[in-house]
């Protein structure tokens, strides 16, 4: 004799395959998924007989509501926004640190009758063009997506370009952090180079996973239902 089986409540069913499908954000995702559980526990009330939601009740209101397929692509595309401005975000206030690491270490050196090697100096120049055209697009993309999306629609490729600005600030950090360490070799500045070095390193993963998450973001959005 078999054990009777219960069958799941359709909306917390409905609620997480649809979680499941969607990548993006931890704590904008929760939101959207609670937004959505309490849309469709209101509309089961409205549609039950009696005061609290019944089985068939619930079934059709995740049937009106849509099916998993048909949801989320648009679930998707806000949760990819809300990414790459999270990505956007982080180059524009960890890139400017780099320019004041190298600020730092060229007057430590200064100060004690040293000077950085001429290649490192034209070495870190080129860093700095990189990162600040990094930092300049990641400006414009949250711009994009922010108060110019109110009267411009935002172009599709946005995060992913955002994405791959990510990476080349994320490759600018960590060359950037050994260069430091080689600057302190030579130029005998170890402890705040080092230092620095340590604290790009660390910047240097934060940009790298956001920028990660973006690219898969928006290759799920690209690729479609």
């Amino acid at each position: 004799m078999s054990a009777p089986t219960t069958e799941a409540d359709p909306i917390e069913a409905h609620v997480a395959d649809l979680s499941a499908a969607l990548h993006g954000p931890v704590r904008v995702k929760s939101r959207m998924v609670m937004d959505l559980r309490e849309g469709l526990i209101d509309a089961a009330r409205d549609l039950s007989h009696g005061r609290e939601p019944d089985h068939h009740a619930a079934r059709q209101a995740v049937r009106e509501f849509g099916t998993v397929a048909e949801i989320a692509p648009s679930f998707q595309r806000e949760l990819t926004i809300a990414q790459a401005r999270h990505t956007a975000r982080a180059v524009m206030l960890i890139v400017p640190f780099l320019f004041l690491c190298w600020h730092l270490a060229e007057t430590w050196d200064g100060s004690t009758g040293h000077q950085l090697p001429d290649l490192v100096q034209l070495f870190v120049a080129h860093l700095g063009g990189i990162a600040a055209s990094a930092a300049f697009l990641a400006g414009a993309a949250l711009a994009a997506t922010g108060a110019l999306a109110r009267w411009l629609p935002t172009p599709h490729q946005l995060p992913l370009l955002v994405a791959w600005t990510g990476t080349t600030a994320a490759v600018a950090l960590a060359v950037s952090a050994l260069t430091l360490t080689l600057a302190s070799v030579l130029a005998t500045n170890w402890p705040l180079s080092t230092l620095a070095g340590v604290v790009t390193i660390a910047f240097h993963t934060r940009i790298a996973a956001s920028a990660r998450a973006c690219r898969e973001c928006a290759r799920v959005t690209l690729a479609g239902p």
